[in-house]
């Protein structure tokens, strides 16, 4: 089944948007909200640093799995569905998540959290490109705006509220946007038009093999810390062989590789939005625990520091977003990185001694880095895939994003397993210097023949 949207005239733009970046902020919204939350976590449920890193890491395990999957199937089945669907799921994640009394419980509540918020955004890209017809790729920027803003936002609005009624209360904040978004939703968006043309084929094995992937890797990651696992770590690269050449010989794969393969541009900005995302994310993992844990800052002073990162990445994304307009994506993703460069170096200043208006201006430059690339990546990926494929291209670029998440979440356990303190987070941040040079290598590359903005498309 293939599905085409109602491409007439959409009365109430605004409102559309509106529903739908609603919508794709409870993904990121909820990712960086538990990391002022864990230090509260941990102690309640008598839990180890290694726990709390599958805690986060099985958050984004989920996320990688399901974002292609339900990208795709909002293509077949109807994008309006799955992302009303998504809202439902994260409903039920956020009312029962804070009744849970051990462990397990939270973890499967975030789970199905995972699923939902994995829903809203490849659905919500898709029904942009097809209903929106004019500045499309400033429609995109603006809800890379609400995503990026979002993520910085999370550690200061978990802090107010863990302040205010402990970590439960983190999980109930997503009910108002919930709400909304599926009013707006509703009313707004166009219903689904569906053309049987072809057959949607689960590829059953193919998403077995990328879940037990996805999970060998991490698990050899996580368990680096305790020496080298040779077993898991052939474990690993078997099963990525394997999934490689299975996934090969599928007319409709979960991850088509053929075309990621032919196609070697378009994978380099998944492989480049994956380290965008590791130096990211690791800054928003590692900075709310350090504050907390060497500087002694409270949850609400902790949430206040973090704001520096959302105030430049939304300063800066619809800034990025006209500059690429007029002056195409390789000046502007070159700049970005040069800046994330200083950014992490600056890093190594930071000591328990240091005035926190130097970590809000070191925060600060990570953030305006981040804002610029997660735009321009995401607006060159879009110039060069179809608008029927929508859906899958934006949910295997979120699902890069989670690849980079879960390698920043690895580093972190591996990094902090001795404890949080300044020799730890200078070793962290000599890793994310080495992250950010290869960062700048492959945005030289991609953008070589990307000097202006390129509005040809491929069939994804």
């Amino acid at each position: 089944m293939s599905i085409t949207k109602d491409t007439s005239l959409v009365k109430n733009h605004n409102f559309l948007i509106s529903a739908i970046a609603l919508g794709v902020i409870l993904n990121p919204l909820n990712t960086s909200m538990i990391t002022v939350a864990l230090p509260e976590i941990k102690k309640e449920f008598l839990l180890t640093s290694k726990d709390i890193t599958w805690l986060i890491a099985s958050y984004f395990i989920v996320c990688a799995i399901f974002l292609p999957l339900i990208g795709k199937i909002s293509d077949f089945y109807g994008r309006k569905k799955i992302f009303l669907l998504g809202l439902i799921l994260v409903s039920i994640s956020s009312f029962a998540a804070p009744l849970s009394q051990n462990m397990l419980t939270l973890l499967g509540m975030r789970a199905i959290q995972a699923i939902g918020t994995s829903a809203l955004y490849p659905a919500g890209i898709g029904i942009v490109r097809s209903c929106v017809k004019k500045n499309q790729n400033r429609v995109i920027g603006l809800l890379s705006v609400f995503a990026t803003t979002s993520a910085a936002f999370g550690p200061t609005i978990s802090g107010l509220l863990i302040h205010l009624g402990g970590w439960h209360v983190i999980f109930y904040v997503n009910f108002p946007i919930i709400i909304i978004s599926a009013i707006l939703a509703i009313i707004f968006i166009p219903n689904d038009k569906a053309i049987v043309t072809e057959t949607f084929k689960w590829d059953g094995i193919g998403i077995i093999l990328f879940s037990f992937l996805i999970s060998f890797w991490i698990y050899f990651l996580q368990t680096l810390k305790s020496g080298l696992n040779v077993w898991i770590l052939i474990g690993s690269l078997a099963l990525t062989f394997l999934f490689y050449f299975f996934e090969k010989k599928k007319t409709q794969p979960f991850i088509d590789v053929v075309f990621l393969k032919e196609n070697s541009n378009i994978s380099l900005v998944y492989i480049q939005y994956i380290f965008a995302t590791l130096v990211f994310f690791a800054m928003l993992l590692s900075m709310p625990m350090y504050l907390q844990s060497v500087l002694m800052l409270s949850p609400k002073l902790t949430g206040i520091i973090m704001l520096s990162l959302s105030i430049s990445a939304m300063i800066i994304t619809p800034i990025a977003t006209r500059w690429i307009e007029k002056s195409g994506y390789r000046i502007p993703l070159i700049t970005g990185v040069i800046i994330g460069i200083v950014g992490v170096i600056l890093l190594i200043t930071i000591k328990h001694s240091s005035p926190l208006y130097w970590i809000s201006i070191v925060l600060s430059t990570v953030g305006l880095s981040n804002g610029i690339l997660n735009i321009g990546l995401q607006t060159l990926l879009y110039s060069s895939v179809s608008v029927s494929e929508s859906g899958t291209a934006s949910g295997l670029f979120l699902t890069s994003r989670f690849m980079g998440n879960i390698l920043a979440s690895s580093i972190f356990g591996l990094m902090f397993a001795s404890g949080v303190n300044d020799i730890n987070k200078d070793w962290m941040t000599i890793i994310l210097i080495v992250v950010s040079a290869i960062l700048f290598l492959g945005v030289l590359y991609i953008t070589k023949e990307k000097s202006v903005v390129n509005t040809t498309t491929t069939n994804f």
